[in-house]
């Protein structure tokens, strides 16, 4: 490598990797530094300065004041200078990974399944490679090799061997995106997804909201004949969806979270955002759900802990409080606005 030839890779490394030239050259003048250093200054405290002329591209190095001269350093010189080279160009490639994924982070990205290894998958990228850890993936999801998968960019990491892209199918904010992708309302802003409440391969609830009185929030997410949901629904394998809409009336908020099950009253604490549930004995185990899945999702999707009871249940309860504190009985009962809507509870029913 000559003078020009060395000028001209540094030149281009500044226009094509985005590098300083300035940092090249001190680079080149370091590495140059330490490799004469370990030839001429053996046992000696000496150190060895080298400079690299920015126009010509001449190396000269320097041990204590006097000028080294030797054809065995214009080839170690040589030597070391490609190696910096090289070394800068993977460097560059890798903050070119790291910044171009760091950008895209709570994006959804798309590759193909590579590898396993235990129980990660490795996901190609094309530029790079990307990992879906086993506490980011549904249990629920099956892939193998070659197939094309969708995940969320949760966290780019900085490591020696390059950028850790870390991918997610599992975070709240997947389905989001999903949404924000199949539903143009959404990505356009006109609705508004308040909140989610996520039990990963089984069930999610998502409440939404309009800022245009004309288009309907749920219809839009539900699409012409639940098409839009349904890709969503298909690209969670299954994952059932419960549309809900938002409102900031807490009652009806309530209500809608725990759709399709049919809310007879409702007591309110705004102190500590809990609310006791009275239901038909018919509808308990529906607004219970499978393994309490419904009211657990509903809690976390308004905020409020719900705690649900039938007629009969509520009685009980009243009558021990009066029977241990006849001074402090428990509030009223707030009855509802009105009981969950046919449209409301048909969405959850059909597994939308």
């Amino acid at each position: 490598m000559d003078n020009n030839e060395l000028l001209t890779i540094l030149e281009q490394l500044e226009r094509d990797k985005g590098i300083d030239r300035e940092i090249l050259f001190q680079a080149v003048e370091a590495a140059v530094a330490s490799a004469a250093k370990k030839l001429w200054t053996v046992g000696k405290e000496e150190e060895v300065k080298v400079t690299l002329d920015r126009k010509t591209g001449k190396i000269t190095a320097y041990a204590g004041t006097e000028e080294i001269r030797s054809s065995e350093f214009g080839r170690i010189a040589a030597q070391t200078a490609k190696q910096v080279v090289i070394q800068k160009i993977r460097e560059a490639e890798k903050d070119v990974v790291f910044n171009e994924y760091n950008g895209r982070i709570g994006q959804i990205i798309s590759g193909s399944v590579y590898r396993f290894e235990k129980g990660t998958i490795i996901v190609d990228l094309g530029k790079t490679e990307s990992l879906i850890p086993r506490k980011e993936q549904s249990g629920k999801e099956e892939f193998k090799q070659g197939d094309r998968i969708r995940a969320l960019v949760l966290d780019v990491r900085r490591e020696t061997r390059g950028p850790e892209i870390i991918l997610s199918r599992s975070h709240p904010h997947f389905v989001k995106r999903l949404f924000e992708l199949e539903v143009p309302e959404i990505y356009e802003g006109i609705v508004e997804v308040k909140s989610i409440a996520r039990d990963v391969g089984e069930r999610t609830k998502i409440a939404v909201y309009s800022k245009d009185e004309k288009v309907d929030c749920v219809g839009a997410c539900v699409g012409m004949r639940g098409s839009r949901v349904k890709n969503i629904v298909n690209e969670l394998q299954g994952e059932k969806i419960d549309i809900v809409r938002y409102s900031d009336d807490i009652k009806e908020y309530i209500q809608a979270a725990l759709s399709p099950a049919e809310l007879s009253q409702i007591q309110l604490s705004y102190e500590d955002k809990k609310a006791n549930i009275i239901v038909a004995d018919d509808q308990l185990s529906l607004a219970i759900g499978k393994h309490g899945q419904n009211v657990r999702l509903a809690s976390q999707l308004v905020g409020w802990e719900l705690d649900l009871f039938t007629f009969e249940q509520w009685k009980k309860l009243q009558e021990e409080d009066d029977n241990s504190s006849e001074d402090q009985p428990l509030p009223p009962i707030v009855e509802t606005s009105a009981p969950a809507t046919e449209n409301q509870a048909a969405q959850t029913e059909e597994g939308l």
